[in-house]
């Protein structure tokens, strides 16, 4: 366990939250951040009961980490593992469980508490735990490593603004960082930056972002929404935030005049917000229809709303153009660009994508996405690309090939493993 004092009043502080996680817990289920039905998960009161065998579990915090992990899982449960992977929101579990292969199950992660953290680790046992990107638990971190388990931090980042923030305690950092046997980071800079905060054995490995499948999409829904389109000029504002939906509308009546059947597609991130998305686009006068209703593309439709969950593998098959979102929205970071990449779509993106610098950097270099600055600068991007065919091919041509160019970190991972593997078959005889 951690000896500074810090950590002993974290420990304190975890320890007296135990018997109040349930109330706390219900307060986030009426307020959606909770799942009614698997409570018990985040109170490490497991939902199954462990497999016979090898088990290896997999942590991401939520959506983007926990798909991050999926190429990791693919190549553990062909090697006869079964695989846990564990997330932490109510999104992930519905995105990520959906696309989990046979030999793995998802369970929500338990709050940090030691009571729970030791109740799940006695009930699931693992034999390898891979940690995703920067999911720092301190009573999580110090069991596992008191345990003597196997604990690798896969996809590991560090922003500068981490890295600046985390210079301030540095003490604190180092005894985190030093719990793992392994860090794996995704570019040099990141390695870079962890070492200099005292993480050991830190090797680049790419980011398994690049190897996560594309999303899947529904054949059905697919060829019916397919022919409602026709040969309508489409775009796609995807993963958005709060004001680039009206940033959005707001590019396509700029645009209506040049392309009387201009049909924009707009998902939020969060598709609780649809229906505020819908007002405010026929509040402009626009002409709306929401997937969450079960309401057609019709030929009038000039808004279309996707406020779906799990559904963006169909819309990013619809539209070959993409904005991708928290890029223009202040405050932003962005959001992953890869999967809109990977089938083909060319990519529009605001300046605020600081959590996807480098991934953005590469599509951008390689002629596959380009950056819009504001309303104005969007609808010009769009009527540029709408105008010219063959540009907006060649575009989306550069960012399917560049993201399949900096594919194989599951595979440097995976060999990176090698010698636990070795470990485990030899204390298996």
């Amino acid at each position: 366990m951690f000896t500074r004092p810090l950590f002993a009043v974290y420990r304190l502080a975890s320890s007296a939250l135990g018997p109040i996680a349930p109330a706390l817990l219900g307060w986030r289920r009426r307020q959606g951040k909770e799942d009614a039905k698997r409570l018990g998960e985040r109170l490490a009161l497991p939902g199954q009961s462990r497999p016979q065998g090898k088990l290896a579990w997999l942590h991401g915090a939520s959506v983007g980490e926990g798909l991050a992990l999926l190429p990791l899982v693919e190549r553990l449960t062909a090697r006869g593992f079964n695989v846990m992977l564990t997330t932490g929101t109510v999104t992930s579990a519905a995105v990520v469980a959906a696309r989990l292969p046979a030999g793995a199950f998802h369970q929500y992660v338990p709050l940090d508490v030691p009571k729970f953290v030791d109740r799940f680790l006695d009930h699931w046992s693992p034999d390898l735990v891979l940690f995703a990107e920067s999911e720092l638990w301190p009573n999580m971190l110090g069991a596992v490593h008191a345990r003597g388990l196997p604990l690798v931090l896969v996809n590991a980042r560090l922003s500068e603004r981490s890295f600046r923030r985390w210079q301030k305690a540095p003490g604190v950092i180092h005894d985190m960082l030093e719990r793992f046997d392994m860090c794996l980071a995704q570019t040099p800079g990141d390695a870079a930056r962890l070492m200099q905060l005292g993480a050991a054995r830190v090797q680049v490995m790419g980011n398994l972002k690049y190897d996560v499948p594309p999303p899947p999409a529904d054949a059905a829904a697919l060829a019916q929404l397919s022919g409602q389109i026709g040969a309508r000029p489409t775009w796609l504002a995807a993963s958005t935030h709060d004001g680039e939906e009206d940033a959005a509308c707001a590019a396509h009546q700029m645009l209506t005049a040049r392309f009387p059947t201009l049909l924009t597609i707009v998902a939020p991130r969060h598709a609780a917000r649809g229906e505020a998305v819908a007002e405010a686009a026929r509040a402009r006068g626009l002409r709306v229809a929401q997937r969450s209703r079960g309401e057609p593309i019709a030929r009038d439709i000039e808004i279309y709303v996707a406020d779906t969950m799990g559904e963006l593998g169909l819309f990013y098959r619809l539209a070959n153009l993409v904005f991708v979102g928290k890029s223009l929205a202040e405050g932003g970071g962005g959001q992953n660009p890869i999967e809109p990449a990977k089938l083909g779509a060319a990519i529009l993106y605001g300046p605020q994508v600081q959590n996807f610098t480098e991934v953005y950097a590469a599509l951008a270099s390689a002629g596959g996405a380009a950056e819009v600055d504001s309303v104005g600068g969007l609808a010009g991007e769009l009527a540029r690309l709408f105008a010219n065919p063959r540009d907006l091919r060649a575009m989306a041509r550069a960012s399917a090939e560049t993201v399949e160019a900096l594919g194989g970190a599951s595979k440097r991972v995976e060999t990176a493993l090698e010698p636990y593997f070795t470990q485990m078959l030899i204390a298996s005889r």
